[in-house]
Formats: C-alpha cells, structure tokens, sequence
C-alpha cells in the first residue's frame, strides 16, 4: 500500500524526517502532524528548519503565543521540533531551547451507561454497533477501532491484539463475550456483504481494501448521539473515556485500567478520578459519621 505522506515529491529533509519516524513506528497521523509543524516552522523562517538558531526557535514561539494560538497546539509543535531536532538534525541543543507551556486539563465528557446504551442501540447498521461497542467495550483508541483486523480477534484467549498503538505500542485489549458475540454476528453479516475476509480489516471502509477512516467513526458517533437525543458533545474517545470510568467506578483496580488503556503513565489513567462520580456516592462522609443531623441527633433548639 502506497504511503500518502510520500505520493508528492519531497525535499530530502522532510525524507528524511519520515524515515526517522517510520523507523520508530509512528502512525500516519502522527507523521502528518509532525511534517505539517515542522512545515509550519519552516514557513516562519522562510528557509530550511535544519538552518535554525536558538533565537529563530524563541522568536517562533513568542509569535505564537502572540498570535493567540492554543496551548495544546502549541505543545504539539513543541513535540514535532524536538523530534526534529533530537532524531532528524542531530540538535539536541536546539531541542532544550523549546519550552512546553502548562495547562489546566479539561475534564473529559463522560456519558452514563444508559446513555451508551442508547447511543449503541441508535447506530444505522451492524458495523457501526459493532465498531462503536469496540471503542466502549474494550476502550480503544479510535485509530486502533480503523486499523482492527479480523486476525486481531482472539476468541481463544478472549482479547482484541492491537499491533500499533498510541506511539507504536502493542497491547492486549479485553474483549468481552457480548462483545465477541456481537463480532461474530458482524462477520457472518459481512461476509454476505462480501465485503469480510480472514485477512483483511474488521470494519472495512466504503473500499474493502481499505479501513474505515476516523472521521467516519466519529460522524458515526455524532450522529448516533443525535438520534439517541444526547445533548453531550460526544466523539469516538468519549467512549474510552466512559470505558475507563464505569471500570473504576465498578471498583477495578486503577493499574489494571492503565493496563487495558496503553497508558504508560498512571498519572493519565488516574485522571479518571475526578469524573467517576459513582465512586464519590459510595464514600462516606466523616460528617456523616457524627450523626448530628439523624433522628435522635441534637435538637432543632440544640
């Protein structure tokens, strides 16, 4: 399969940049944004990002925070020039010279079971549940829902194999019996359609050679939240997140969740605290615990 990053000619730099990153397995998303940051630097300097100064790396960065774009845009080209610099240049000293700015994360929108299942219950056809309840029931990345094979089932051992996740990373994911049983009803559908093969994709995209796109994914999911009368502003990883939620929720262990997601810090599954409000309802209060305010508690005249 032709690579889209190299169907235009290109300088040997940027060839170069991709060979770095293919050698280290970033997926095609990730190469895209990169060579459009790195891009977007070069057409700042009006010359070869490889010509770079210190000062040129400082006078970009203060433009854009003058020019008002995003914290996590900006944190993003933080991450495609120091690759660049680092792997591509061999400019480490440049690298140093990028400053990642903080910022306040957002709590991520959570939708409750019931509303899950109704959204599941709203999609148009069986490919749809089914690669949306993949997201949900094994909480997958929408990326790693597009590039599911059928291959990656592993009905023996009960998991779903992800070959490239977030950064290259391979993980096990759990797959579910509902979940198996509801893949296997897509795959008897699919392949009347003629459209399933045991080497090919899960979910095929509208050419079976090739995989459902995330954007469809997440017209998928929007519009099924609109018929399902979600008023959430809701996407594909809106179901992982619910996923990880209604886990610890459920009283799962914190690691074991980290595990399932491909977290490699605990710092990012442990995010999921502040939005499990299940868990909030079970703990007691110490006030509580006092009982001033039940029956045969203090007075109303104290």
């Amino acid at each position: 399969m032709p690579h889209p990053l190299l169907d235009a000619p290109i300088s040997p730099l940027r060839q170069r940049l991709i060979d770095d990153m293919t050698l280290r397995r970033f997926g095609q998303e990730t190469q895209r944004n990169y060579i459009r940051d790195v891009g977007r630097f070069a057409t700042f300097l009006g010359r070869g990002p490889d010509t770079a100064t210190a000062d040129d790396l400082r006078r970009f960065q203060v433009g854009q925070q003058e020019d008002g774009v995003p914290v996590p845009t900006m944190n993003s080209i933080v991450s495609a020039l120091r690759f660049f610099f680092t792997h591509t240049v061999d400019r480490p000293d440049l690298a140093r010279k990028l400053v990642r700015l903080a910022h306040p994360r957002k709590l991520p929108v959570v939708l409750s079971r019931d509303e899950v299942a109704r959204l599941l219950n709203a999609t148009t056809c069986l490919k749809h549940q089914a690669a949306l309840s993949v997201a949900y029931g094994s909480g997958l990345r929408v990326a790693e829902v597009s590039t599911l094979k059928v291959a990656d089932v592993d009905s023996e051992r009960m998991l779903l194999r992800i070959e490239r996740g977030k950064g290259g990373r391979y993980r096990n994911a759990m797959l579910s019996a509902d979940l198996l049983a509801l893949l296997r009803q897509w795959w008897k559908v699919g392949r009347q359609q003629g459209v399933m093969h045991r080497d090919g994709w899960l979910f095929p995209g509208q050419h079976a050679m090739k995989p459902i796109s995330t954007r469809q994914l997440h017209r998928i999911v929007v519009e099924a939240a609109q018929a399902a009368d979600i008023a959430k502003r809701v996407g594909p990883h809106t179901l992982r997140h619910s996923f990880a939620t209604h886990l610890l929720e459920d009283g799962t262990d914190i690691r074991i969740i980290q595990v399932l997601l491909g977290h490699a810090k605990l710092d990012n599954t442990a995010f999921y605290t502040k939005v499990a409000t299940r868990t909030v309802r079970t703990v007691t209060s110490p006030l509580d615990k006092l009982g001033l305010f039940n029956p045969g508690g203090i007075s109303p005249g104290g």
